[in-house]
């Protein structure tokens, strides 16, 4: 009995924690066979315009942008649940703010930017995607910014880090025209 390789079934919890694991350190060509075509983050309203696009690339955007500002960027699986074309995931993401990190409006303009502080920061999120074809199609997440905000002294705001958000911003918004 031979098999059809075109039969193989594809383990849906291997394919998000790899493409949690990816957003960390992958390079552009693992997100294609993670991520479909049309896949949609539908938590990128804060991210930069080229994270906002359908497919891989979005979300490999969406890794450079996070790599950019947090060093030493991991994730650490806790928990994997799954259900028919779901798989939730509880995580924990971890790293060092090493420099600006830059938050957009929904017209893509800059938002607000936040200075390096050089303090690490230990995240806990939920993540919930739905997979087809073997892939990602769809994704969800909940995340405790408001922990990660205090970890990182961005609240409550000192007056002199209120002045560096305000110099930042002013300097993202150069750089984006």
């Amino acid at each position: 009995m031979s098999l059809d390789p075109s039969a193989v079934v594809v383990d849906p919890v291997a394919v998000v924690v790899r493409s949690i694991h990816a957003m960390a350190d992958g390079e552009r060509s693992d997100f294609d066979p993670l991520y479909h075509p049309r896949a949609i983050d539908h938590e990128n309203r804060i991210q930069p315009p080229p994270s906002r696009v359908e497919g891989p690339a979005g979300f490999y955007s969406t890794a450079l942008w996070l790599r950019a500002a947090f060093g030493g960027l991991h994730y650490d699986i806790h928990h994997t649940v799954v259900g028919e074309d779901l798989v939730a995931v509880n995580s924990t993401m971890n790293g060092r703010h090493v420099a600006p990190w830059v938050v957009y409006a929904a017209d893509g303009s800059v938002d607000s930017v936040f200075p390096a502080t050089n303090r690490t920061f230990a995240m806990t999120q939920s993540h919930w995607f739905r997979i087809e074809d073997g892939r990602i199609l769809e994704h969800w997440a909940n995340r405790d910014d408001l922990g990660m905000a205090m970890q990182l002294g961005w609240l409550p705001p000192t007056p002199v880090y209120i002045a560096r958000m305000t110099a930042a911003k002013r300097r993202a918004r150069r750089a984006a025209s």
